[in-house]
């Protein structure tokens, strides 16, 4: 069973997250933040993994501390769930059209957490996030996922477009990098042998 239950406590949030990577995007999201629910919403159903996300943060001074957790402790769901990576994709990439927008993410589960973000924003909020922290929200989320995750908007007019079609890509490339390939037999894709 690749499934993983997380829990983070700290003074500025408390979150319960819970995840089954071969699920069929069965999802219960309640972080406060409704953006960043409609986005994890994405992650799930264009993921296909079953996610129970329960967060509780001091939005009483702003959104951020909630966002940063919750990918933190997305990133170690991911990690937990993966256990030795063995047998693995490893890598996946997606493209993601919404309207007028086009975004391309694509994922290595290498045990090396690296980001790279390219996007253009035109307004400083989607929903009640504001665009900055989008970039963080993948950094934290590949800190603890331990992964390389590339993610660009080619163009794009709407931000909340561009959001939503960063988060469907990233989906579809999670749910690529953590299949399994029958031919590997169990050993684990790297040339070092581990990661």
């Amino acid at each position: 069973m690749r499934t993983a239950e997380i829990s983070r406590q700290t003074n500025e949030t408390q979150i319960t997250i819970k995840l089954d990577l071969d699920g069929t995007g069965k999802h219960e999201i309640s972080t406060g933040v409704g953006f960043l629910d409609h986005m994890l919403t994405h992650l799930a159903v264009h993921g296909l993994f079953d996610l129970n996300v329960q967060a509780k943060g001091d939005l009483h001074i702003d959104v951020h501390h909630t966002v940063e957790d919750v990918a933190l402790a997305l990133g170690q769901a991911f990690d937990k769930a993966l256990g030795d990576r063995k047998g693995i994709v490893r890598m996946g990439d997606s493209f993601a059209p919404m309207d007028e927008t086009l975004a391309h993410v694509a994922i290595d589960l290498s045990g090396r957490p690296y980001t790279v973000v390219q996007a253009e924003w035109h307004t400083p909020y989607v929903g009640n996030i504001p665009t900055t922290l989008f970039p963080h929200f993948f950094e934290s989320f590949a800190v603890t996922s331990r992964c390389n995750l590339h993610a660009r908007v080619l163009y794009g007019r709407d931000d909340h477009h561009q959001a939503e079609a960063l988060f469907k890509a990233w989906a579809r490339a999670l749910d690529m990098a953590t299949q399994f390939d029958p031919r590997r037999g169990g050993t684990i894709p790297s040339t070092k042998g581990s990661f």
